[in-house]
């Protein structure tokens, strides 16, 4: 019997990320999630009853062991996508960050995909994958009270567009999404979240169903790129804590 093929997502025990393996197993790929904490009850509640979702607890930070996990699942199942989706992000003025939140900011946004790329790289050469990074509007333009989180979201778009133009000749194929402002946790250290009126945010299912366009295209066809944006832009200042 043929084995099923395969993907690993990042990230994956929330947001964008979980919305993403959950769209692949909706495609019929065996789903290796990779995350902290999968706990949450929508999560755990869809891991108990979806077979194609093997959850690993798993800090990225914590490379040798992200290393040994990828590279098991490569050798023992027919590993087609990688899905770089894990990311943090601190707000407000640089000079207020401190060095460990930068520190944090450029290992999960930026040294993890290329780490775990490096790992799996030549795995899925063999197998004529398909590598997916989720970066960010925010590389496409400046981005003051963001600057150390744009720049390395900066970077990830720059490593895919080189690593494709490296491996293209391979058969491989390497997306990186740029999702807008979208309905997840990363605001949650922010002064600043989503304005809640229609068409003011995107939603992660909807970075999940991009993920399935860019699966769906014809054998030969690449999009290297690809961005999306609410039709308004629109953010809502949080209230002040009134005891701080």
């Amino acid at each position: 019997m043929q084995q099923k093929k395969s993907a690993i997502v990042t990230g994956a025990s929330s947001g964008i990320g979980f919305s993403i393996a959950k769209e692949l197993c909706n495609l019929g790929y065996e789903v290796y999630g990779f995350g902290r904490n999968f706990s949450k009850a929508e999560v755990a509640s869809y891991i108990e009853t979806q077979p194609l979702f093997h959850a690993k607890v798993c800090d990225l930070l914590e490379t040798q062991r992200m290393c040994d996990m990828a590279k098991g699942i490569a050798k023992s199942t027919q590993l087609h996508i990688l899905v770089n989706a894990a990311g943090v992000g601190y707000y407000g003025l640089h000079e207020e960050l401190n060095v460990k939140q930068i520190q944090t900011l450029v290992r999960t946004n930026l040294e993890v995909p290329m780490i775990l790329t490096n790992r799996l790289l030549r795995t899925l050469k063999q197998n004529r994958g398909h590598i997916i990074n989720v970066s960010s509007i925010t590389a496409k333009q400046n981005n003051p009270h963001g600057c150390a989180y744009g720049a390395v979201k900066a970077g990830l778009t720059s490593f895919g567009a080189s690593l494709f133009e490296e491996a293209r000749k391979y058969g491989i194929k390497v997306t990186t999404i740029h999702p807008d402002m979208t309905d997840t946790d990363l605001y949650r250290d922010a002064d600043f979240t989503c304005a809640k009126e229609a068409g003011c945010y995107l939603e992660s299912e909807q970075i999940a169903q991009a993920v399935r366009f860019l699966l769906e295209q014809p054998k030969g066809t690449v999009i290297p790129e690809l961005t999306i944006r609410p039709q308004y832009h629109r953010i809502a200042r949080k209230a002040k804590n009134a005891d701080a």
